[in-house]
């Protein structure tokens, strides 16, 4: 009988990774499912700086004019309905052939619903459109 004797000298010490394996894998698994894919779409803006000298428009440029009641005017012809979708399709139709490259400038008026003029800039937006003016005057000039 040996009760305090030695340990048999050739027992190796095995380390079990299948539970580390399941945690990691569970855990890739949670992050996964958990992260969101959808990505937003986002209308960039390139915000022109202040100046006294006043730009010139192009004839070729598309200008959207927005009133206090919310209607919009499409190069001075007026939108027959205020809803997106007519917007969509008056400038669908105006620049059928037309780059999406070109000049867009949307005028509002002081009074219009900030609504009217974020739906003029997702309508563009989502045709294409990627040179976006938000036109204003300088203060002490007056509408």
């Amino acid at each position: 009988m040996n009760f305090g004797g030695q340990q048999d000298a050739h027992d190796d010490i095995e380390f079990n990774l299948i539970p580390l394996i399941d945690v990691i894998l569970c855990l890739l698994i949670f992050f996964v499912v958990t992260t969101t894919f959808q990505q937003q779409a986002l209308v960039r803006i390139d915000l022109p700086e202040a100046s006294a000298d006043a730009t010139t428009m192009n004839s070729d440029s598309l200008e959207i004019l927005i009133d206090a009641n919310g209607r919009f005017y499409l190069n001075q012809l007026e939108v027959l309905q205020s809803d997106p979708a007519s917007l969509r399709e008056a400038v669908q139709a105006y620049a059928a052939d037309a780059s999406r490259e070109q000049p867009v400038t949307v005028r509002a008026d002081a009074q219009t619903p900030h609504q009217a003029v974020i739906t003029a800039m997702d309508v563009l937006g989502q045709l294409g459109f990627s040179r976006i003016s938000l036109a204003t005057v300088r203060s002490g000039e007056g509408g």
